[in-house]
C-alpha cells in the first residue's frame, strides 16, 4: 500500500494546494486552535480543489468498547470535504456515513473528491481507510458553499 504523505511534508502548496493543517489554516486566514480537528489528532496531508487526503489517530477517538467512535469517523469525513477551497466557507449540510470494518488502533486516511462543485453548493465523496488500506467506511458529505466575510 502507498501511504500518504507525512503531515506537514512539503507535498503541496501550488496553487491551492495545502499539505498541512497549519497551511489550511493561513490560507482560511484564521487558525484552526481550539477546534475539533486539533481536538480529535486530525491532520491535513494535502488539500486542493480536486482531493484532500488527512488522517486522524485511533487513539484518544474510541468508544468505551475499545474501537474508533463512529462520530470521530464522521468529523473526520466532514473536515476532509470542508476545508477542500479555502478561499471560500463550506459548511456541512448534510452528511452519511457508512461504517464498514471497526479498527481499535492505528491511524485512519480519509481521501475526498468532489463529486459536484457548484457556486453555492459542492458534494463530496469520502473513502476512509485504515493501515492497511482496507475500507473502513465511506462518506458522503453535501456542503454549503458561501464566500468568506470580510473582517
Amino acid at each position: 500500500m502507498t501511504h500518504p504523505p507525512e503531515a506537514g511534508s512539503d507535498a503541496g502548496n501550488d496553487a491551492g494546494t495545502y499539505s498541512s493543517l497549519d497551511e489550511v489554516g493561513r490560507a482560511i486566514g484564521g487558525t484552526l486552535d481550539r477546534t475539533l480537528i486539533t481536538r480529535l489528532g486530525i491532520e491535513v496531508l494535502e488539500a486542493s480543489d480536486r482531493t484532500v487526503t488527512a488522517r486522524m489517530p485511533v487513539d484518544g477517538n474510541l468508544q468505551p468498547y475499545g474501537v474508533l467512535h463512529g462520530g470521530a469517523t464522521a468529523a473526520l469525513c466532514e473536515t476532509v470535504g470542508s476545508i477542500a477551497a479555502p478561499d471560500r466557507m463550506a459548511m456541512g449540510i448534510e452528511l452519511n456515513v457508512n461504517h464498514l470494518r471497526s479498527v481499535g488502533n492505528g491511524w485512519i486516511t480519509g481521501v475526498g473528491t468532489p463529486l459536484h462543485s457548484g457556486r453555492t453548493t459542492a458534494v463530496w465523496d469520502i473513502r476512509v481507510t485504515d493501515d492497511d488500506g482496507r475500507l473502513v467506511a465511506v462518506g458522503r458529505l453535501t456542503l454549503a458553499v458561501r464566500e468568506v466575510p470580510k473582517g
